[in-house]
């Protein structure tokens, strides 16, 4: 008699994960979006301030975890990424502007100079049930040189572009790059916010597929 042979069991493909970027930053998006990867937006209600005596460093891990955290509280299972970006010259924190004057200041004061810029990034894995299971962070830095230029100038930039939201009064991605004398970086697109090549490591390890179809 011949045997009965079971059919093979479905194959079980697990859902993709939630993809949630916790921040309020347009270029924060548009550098997730090149990834081609769909994602939602949520926006974290976290207190950014720096603690006394804490490092620019560790200012940005702590900041950009705490992003990650708050918003994963709210979106059980998701994957969510959190950033946050310190500049510092000679150990003081450089912030956002906000106005031209403070934006003024802060190009007399670091022309000619070399900023480092703190950008840290979290992937909080909501999949994962213990906290030091659930969290990939990473701090990279820029070393940004900008050129010696003169009140005059300097001041021209600062009217047709209006850097206020950004640290160091500069936009990179922008005509801001005409200030700067050298960018070094392991991850160039860390310096506008979201360090991609970090990203796109810390994503492999939470097995989100690249390049299906």
């Amino acid at each position: 008699m011949p045997s009965l042979q079971q059919p093979a069991s479905p194959i079980l493909l697990q859902p993709q994960p939630r993809l949630i970027l916790g921040s309020s930053s347009k270029y924060r998006k548009e550098l997730l979006s090149r990834l081609q990867i769909p994602f939602d937006i949520m926006v974290p209600d976290i207190d950014e301030a720096p603690h006394p005596g804490e490092s620019p460093e560790a200012t940005a891990l702590r900041l950009a975890l705490e992003k990650a955290r708050a918003v994963a509280l709210t979106a059980p299972n998701a994957l969510v990424i959190g950033s946050d970006q310190v500049a510092t010259l000679d150990g003081e924190q450089i912030g956002k502007p906000g106005n031209h004057q403070n934006a003024l200041k802060q190009l007399q004061k670091m022309r000619g100079r070399c900023v480092i810029f703190h950008t840290a990034l979290c992937l909080w894995d909501g999949r994962k049930n213990q906290p030091e299971e659930a969290a990939q962070v990473e701090n990279i830095q820029t070393f940004v040189t900008f050129r010696d230029l003169p009140d005059a100038e300097l001041d021209a930039y600062l009217r047709i572009e209006q850097p206020y939201d950004c640290a160091g009064s500069a936009k990179n991605e922008g005509l801001g790059i005409a200030i700067l004398e050298r960018v070094e970086s392991t991850d160039p697109t860390a310096l506008t916010g979201l360090p991609l090549i970090a990203l796109t490591s810390m994503l492999r390890r939470a097995a989100l597929p690249f390049f299906t179809k």
